[in-house]
């Protein structure tokens, strides 16, 4: 790929790490809602990878994680605002 510095968007991407596993986690409880919830936005679904830059494998537990905490009453599936 050649690299353009005039073209818009180039320049301008940040790489991004994935904080679990800047954080060392290995596996993602469902019972600890307090870093579940930095991932869910205020409708109460959960983010995409693109926007919060976890990676695929950590992905896939956060969204099991989430859906198990919905599951046992620890996580609203939809807001109050919404309801």
């Amino acid at each position: 790929m050649i690299n353009n510095p005039s073209h818009p968007k180039k320049g301008h991407l940040k790489s991004r790490s994935c904080k679990f596993s800047r954080a060392g986690f290995e596996y993602i409880d469902y019972k600890n809602t307090e870093i579940l919830e930095k991932f869910i936005n205020d409708q109460g679904k959960i983010l995409p990878r693109r926007v919060t830059g976890t990676s695929a494998k950590h992905q896939r537990m956060l969204a099991t994680a989430v859906k198990r905490a919905r599951f046992l009453a620890l996580m609203p599936f939809v807001t109050e605002n919404m309801r």
